[in-house]
This record gives C-alpha cells, sequence and structure tokens, in this order.
C-alpha cells in the first residue's frame, strides 16, 4: 500500500542519515564511552523481559511500542555490539578487554534467548566469534565459546520446552502443513514455485496473505510476486557485501576498520542465511529479517547503520599502487 511504501521510505532516510553520521564517529570518543553503551544495551534488553509476551503461551519479546512507533532494541543492539567490540579489541589484546567483551556477548545473547528471539541471539553469537577471531586469532577462545554457547542452547530447551517443539517441525514442513510447525514454510515453498522464474506480478500473489508474509518470509514473496531471479539477485547483492568488505579490509589503515566491516558484512551475511534458509526449510525459521528487504522501520535502520562501518572503512584505506 501507499502507507507502507512511504512509512519505509521515511525509514530509509532516516537510516541513511544514520550511516552517514555513523561512519564519522571517531571510535576512540566511542571506546571512552564503552560502559555507559553496555549498559544501555542490557537495560532495553532487560526491560523486554518485563514486558507481556507477544506470543501467547511463550516468552517471544522483541519489540515494545511507543505510541504508533515500535521499537526492537535488538537492532539498536546490532550497530553497538559491533561498535563497542571492534573498539575494544582494537586496543592490544589482553584477557581484561577480551574478558569484557566475552561478558558483554554473553549478556546480550542470554537476554535475547530468554526473550525467546533465538533468531538474534545466533546472530549475535556468529558475531561475536567473527570479532574476537579477527582480532585474537586464538582458536581455544572460539572453541571455548561454542562449548559454552551448547551448554546454555541445552540449558535453554530444558527450561523452555516449547522452543524444541518449534523446532521439531524442522525438514517435515510437509507433514505439518496445517499446524504452526510448517504452516508457514510450506506455503513459502508452493507459492514460490507458482511464481516461477518471473512472478505473477506485484500484489497478485497469495502469500501475503500468511502472517510475517513481508518479514520473516518476504524472500518467498518476493520470489512469488517478482520471480525467482529477483529474489535471488537481492540475496547475492546483500552477500556481496561480505566479498567487498573483505577486499578493502587488507587496505585499511587500522585494525578497527578491519574488524567492524568484516563483522558488519558477516552480520548480513548470516541474517540473510536464516532469514532465506529458514523460510525455505533449509534450515529452522528463527523469525530474522532479510536485509534492507523486510518490513520494519527499525530493521531497515539498523542495516543503514551497520553499512556505515563498510562505508568507513572503505573511506579509510590506503591507496592502490598502480
Amino acid at each position: 500500500s501507499y502507507y507502507f511504501i512511504t512509512k519505509q521510505a521515511v525509514f530509509a532516510v532516516f537510516g541513511v542519515l544514520m550511516m552517514l553520521l555513523i561512519s564519522r564517529i571517531d571510535y576512540h570518543f566511542v571506546r571512552k564511552f564503552a560502559i555507559p553503551f553496555y549498559i544501555i544495551i542490557v537495560i532495553f534488553l532487560g526491560v523486554m523481559l518485563i514486558l507481556p509476551p507477544m506470543v501467547p503461551n511463550t516468552s517471544v519479546k522483541r519489540w515494545f511500542s511507543v505510541g504508533p512507533i515500535n521499537f526492537q532494541p535488538s537492532e539498536l543492539a546490532k550497530i553497538i555490539f559491533i561498535f563497542i567490540g571492534a573498539s575494544s579489541l582494537d586496543v592490544l589484546m589482553t584477557k581484561k578487554n577480551l574478558l569484557e567483551y566475552i561478558i558483554f556477548s554473553a549478556v546480550c545473547v542470554g537476554l535475547l534467548a530468554l526473550m525467546g528471539d533465538f533468531g538474534t541471539a545466533l546472530i549475535f553469537f556468529v558475531t561475536f566469534l567473527l570479532t574476537a577471531f579477527m582480532r585474537s586469532g586464538d582458536f581455544k577462545t572460539i572453541i571455548l565459546a561454542v562449548a559454552a554457547a551448547i551448554f546454555g542452547v541445552t540449558f535453554v530447551l530444558k527450561f523452555k520446552p516449547y522452543v524444541a517443539d518449534r523446532f521439531s517441525g524442522w525438514r517435515h514442513v510437509w507433514e505439518h502443513t496445517q499446524d504452526n510447525l510448517g504452516y508457514q514454510q510450506a506455503r513459502v515453498l508452493t507459492y514460490m514455485a507458482s511464481g516461477g522464474l518471473f512472478g505473477v506480478g506485484i500484489g497478485n500473489g497469495f502469500l501475503k496473505q500468511v502472517a510475517a508474509s513481508e518479514s520473516d518470509l518476504v524472500f518467498g514473496l518476493v520470489s512469488e510476486e517478482m520471480g525467482v531471479i529477483v529474489a535471488f539477485t537481492l540475496a547475492v547483492a546483500v552477500g556481496a557485501m561480505f566479498i567487498y568488505a573483505r577486499a578493502i579490509t587488507t587496505r585499511s589503515r587500522s585494525t578497527f576498520y578491519s574488524i567492524s566491516a568484516c563483522c558488519a558484512a558477516g552480520l548480513f551475511v548470516v541474517q540473510l542465511s536464516l532469514n532465506v534458509f529458514g523460510a525455505t526449510d533449509v534450515l529452522p525459521l528463527t523469525g530474522v529479517t532479510f536485509p534492507f528487504v523486510s518490513a520494519g522501520g527499525s530493521s531497515i535502520m539498523s542495516c543503514w547503520g551497520l553499512v556505515a562501518f563498510i562505508k568507513a572503512a572503505d573511506e579509510r584505506t590506503y591507496s592502490v599502487k598502480r
């Protein structure tokens, strides 16, 4: 609708302005306020645990409303997570600052898991692994973090059995076409097939009648209405940012820009993979958005905020000798 497009365009404009602002912030300045930023994010995520669940009989809590505006704290947390992590680990690697970042990461991932937002929790965890490894190159730290994550997942599944039930439909969606274990994925696959290579036309699809079609299932919606070619082109475009970020980091003038750019691009790839593969039943459906495409003001602004790290790295590289 016209209202929807206008709303998305407005948030995109604010997102671009945010990108320009963040790309010009001196990370040395941010590092001085690392602790306050830690506290702000933890408070935001902690408040979400107090609010009523979004889905009855579960603990799924992802955003809260302020008047007509819905705000998703985890999207803001993505930007601060990379900013603080990269700026903290940019200095000489010590056990102290690495331990601080590990604790902060564990708290964020734990709070997201308690909120029921396991997709975003996984995104944070993989981003943490990428950030820590790029700076330290220590496989022991990565192995320890993965082991701790496995323990955490086991703990969550034990005390939140509905989570295990939600994943039980994975790879069995055709056996659950009429219940919440496979209803959405089955229709994504069906309507993607009906759309073919070139789609049925914008607004002519049926997937739009399924819940979350404009956010979690948007890859299927684009495939149905605009064709599989367009959908895959969008996915490749987002994924290509990681290749570009990897290329410019070899010429970056500081460790901060290398870490932040690669981690921002890596976050996009992980989020994209969870969205596309979750909707098509290759991976469990975790409810994360398709970068730049899914509906949601917080998501769009967060994406542009993350692009700022890639832009900043691109602007601060050594010239290539020809």
